[in-house]
């Protein structure tokens, strides 16, 4: 057992320390500055076109999306006469992208 401990003691002070074991912490004080946290929204953006535009553009594929995949879900759910006269699980799939 008093093997181990030498070897141990022993590679412990293979290598000196470059700092004196506490001193390493590192300090509050920055090289740099950082910016201000940038706001939500620039009031300036909601008088431009190109804002609206990408809003009703989201809007609209959005909507989009939503009734061609409900409409899809609705119309398995609905037929009666079997999943092959509809588009089946794969058409819902497809559907989904």
């Amino acid at each position: 057992m008093e093997g181990k401990e030498e070897d141990v003691r022993l590679g412990a002070n293979k290598f000196s320390e470059r700092q004196p074991i506490g001193t390493a912490a590192q300090s509050q004080d920055k090289d740099y500055k950082e910016p201000p946290p940038a706001p939500l929204f620039e009031p300036g953006e909601l008088q431009s076109w190109s804002f609206w535009r990408a809003g009703i553009a989201e809007f609209m594929a959005t909507f989009l999306f939503l009734y061609i995949t409900i409409l899809t879900v609705m119309g398995v759910k609905r037929s009666n006469t079997g999943l092959c006269t509809t588009v089946g699980i794969q058409g819902i799939a497809w559907a989904f992208g």
